[in-house]
């Protein structure tokens, strides 16, 4: 699958503001989410991705986004624009709604197969941060962050930054990939794209070998349909603060 251009050509699919309007979770469109601490450059990252100025709204007002937008790229995968989190001016119920919103989508969807994290390269791994990391890596699925607005810094602040990032992140294995990105040097791009590709190639790899459960599976007995049922992991509520971007 060639990685070059990944997500030019991005069309707006619909926004949702409840977990109810969500577009159905189809098993043959994987979903790939972006998130970010409020005013870290998520939209700008995503325009950049997509080589299109206004795919995602850009405002210098941090608290904007406030739906989940998506997206479906031109090899079938869906973009999928999160709220930001970390903003304090936003009233309660807009938090309590938006926190209820995000749970239920990156813990219940079926098809999301990666999360990408923007974080301000200049103040990364912020609690918030950590805290989203530490409740989305239950899922199993692959995080890539995004180290934004690394033209802010020196070349070798950025390179100290990326090191100390890779370092604190080391001990989830292969699970969290990092890497430097500039939406106004136009840097990191390809970078970005070959990760994600990989997870389409690795999701398209799956999907393909996956055989359909035999008649003799689908009869186990009662006790092991119960035991099959229990989640492997289980997630509390949601304790993050999550604020429209």
């Amino acid at each position: 699958m060639s990685t070059h251009h990944l997500f030019r050509h991005a069309a707006f699919e619909t926004s949702i503001a409840k977990p109810g309007g969500l577009p159905p979770a189809l098993a043959d469109t994987p979903e790939i989410a972006f998130v970010g601490r409020s005013n870290a450059g998520k939209s700008s990252a995503l325009n950049t991705l997509a080589g299109h100025t206004r795919l995602a709204f850009v405002s210098k007002t941090p608290g904007r986004t406030q739906l989940i937008n998506f997206f479906r790229l031109p090899n079938g995968a869906r973009l999928v624009d999160l709220p930001g989190y970390g903003y304090a001016a936003v009233p309660e119920a807009i938090r309590r709604s938006w926190a209820n919103l995000l749970e239920h989508y990156l813990k219940q969807r079926e098809n999301l197969i990666g999360l990408v994290m923007i974080m301000d390269a200049r103040r990364p791994l912020t609690e918030l941060d950590l805290q989203m990391i530490d409740w989305f890596l239950p899922t199993a699925n692959p995080i890539h962050i995004l180290l934004s607005k690394a033209d802010k810094l020196s070349r070798q602040e950025a390179s100290k930054t990326l090191r100390a990032v890779r370092q604190a992140v080391e001990i989830y294995g292969d699970q969290i990939t990092v890497q430097l990105f500039s939406s106004l040097k136009k840097t990191g791009i390809a970078e970005a794209e070959t990760v994600i590709g990989q997870w389409l190639a690795n999701w398209e790899r799956l999907t393909l070998t996956n055989e359909p459960a035999t008649e003799q599976k689908a009869e186990q007995s009662a006790s092991d349909d119960e035991q099959d049922r229990q989640p492997d992991y289980v997630i509390g509520p949601c304790r993050l603060k999550i604020y429209p971007d």
